[in-house]
């Protein structure tokens, strides 16, 4: 629902990403324009450490925004997509009865963390895996995930449990095949300019 942020500050909105080199340096670290950014480094353990801390030690934003770079085998390289629900694809303790991708002994024993943002110019609900690999081969038990990423799980659980509204971007930069490793490093900054005119233009 877009009307409930169009009297929302840039101001109100952390931004959170992975890597400088997916933003062509467009949005720097602290604040430009209005606009609050976080970069984290790769993994989810970088992405748990940085976001808590942040929330821990300044004012809680009012919408936690990622933007990434991610791998699909059902998208084509070149899109923008929004991800709203979110798994832990390397999580397996199958073998102790768990079910797959289920943390074990975690209350809310949830398998899927569901973004709880209003705002989502582009509306079509991806669901994104999160693991600490580089996908190029996607495994059988992966089939259902739509986009394949290395932090977004760990900062929708970081949201969760600040209770901050989260939500996720992410522009297509491989296939995750063979060919992966290459298509990320040519395409990685090539998203910016979609994520600000897309969304950020979409708050004011």
């Amino acid at each position: 629902m877009l009307i409930a942020y169009l009297s929302m500050l840039r101001s109100d909105v952390l931004i959170v990403c992975a890597l400088k080199q997916e933003t062509q340096g467009q949005l720097i670290e602290g604040s430009i324009d209005d606009w609050k950014v976080l970069y984290t480094g790769v993994g989810k353990v970088n992405a748990t450490y940085e976001l808590t801390r942040y929330l821990s030690e300044k004012e809680f934003p009012k919408l936690v925004i990622n933007y990434g770079t991610a791998g699909s085998k059902a998208l084509p390289i070149g899109e923008l997509v929004d991800c709203t629900k979110f798994v832990q694809r390397d999580m397996s303790v199958m073998q102790l009865g768990f079910m797959e991708l289920q943390t074990p002994y975690e209350s809310p024993n949830s398998i899927v963390i569901t973004s709880t943002s209003e705002f989502n110019p582009i509306d079509k609900r991806q669901v994104c895996g999160t693991g600490d690999s580089f996908v190029d081969n996607v495994k059988k038990e992966n089939l259902y995930v739509n986009v394949f990423d290395m932090e977004s799980y760990a900062l929708a659980k970081v949201c969760r449990n600040f209770d901050v509204p989260f939500i996720s971007f992410k522009y297509i930069t491989d296939n995750a095949n063979k060919h992966s490793a290459k298509d990320w490093t040519e395409n990685c900054s090539a998203g910016i300019h979609l994520f600000k005119s897309k969304i950020l233009s979409k708050i004011t």
